[in-house]
């Protein structure tokens, strides 16, 4: 009787304690390989952009991309982001960015960094800009990365008129 009085206990609290470890990690950390290639894509992007060239620039991006931009609602989609950029008149005439931070597991990474900017819309005249980004990527079949979610915002203020 001594005996199950301690076993269980004992049984119980070892349980509970293998149950509430860290899971081992399932998947590597990103590759080299992987690095590189979500390096070369970000590089894309920004020729693209700085081209006006929207069409190369959405071939980085999943087809159901969500963008999140500041101060107006998510577009979700590649060809409405595709729209969006185009009925925008959006042209940049400097730019560059540089991730701070590049992690993930498996098929699924995210990249953290700053840009900074000079661009117009329509007829306006060029502003600066400088602000932050995050970017969710996820691995395809291929090989290749794609962005499956963006988000961008200046750190400057907004404009009060």
């Amino acid at each position: 009787m001594l005996v199950r009085r301690l076993l269980y206990p004992t049984l119980a609290l070892a349980l509970v304690s293998v149950a509430c470890q860290p899971a081992a990690q399932q998947t590597a950390a990103l590759s080299d390989d992987d690095v590189a290639a979500i390096q070369l894509m970000l590089d894309g992007v920004l020729e693209g952009e700085l081209a006006g060239d929207w069409n190369a620039v959405a071939k980085n991006f999943a087809e159901d991309f969500v963008y999140l931009p500041a101060n107006m609602q998510p577009i979700e989609g590649r060809a409405a982001w595709l729209l969006f950029v185009q009925g925008a008149e959006l042209k940049i005439a400097e730019l560059s960015a540089e991730i701070l931070e590049l992690d993930g597991r498996g098929d699924l990474a995210f990249a953290r960094g700053v840009y900074s900017e000079i661009l117009s819309m329509g007829d306006a005249e060029p502003t600066e800009d400088e602000g932050k980004f995050v970017w969710i990527l996820r691995k395809q079949a291929d090989g290749s990365w794609k962005v499956v979610v963006a988000i961008g915002n200046s750190n400057l203020p907004l404009d009060e008129t």
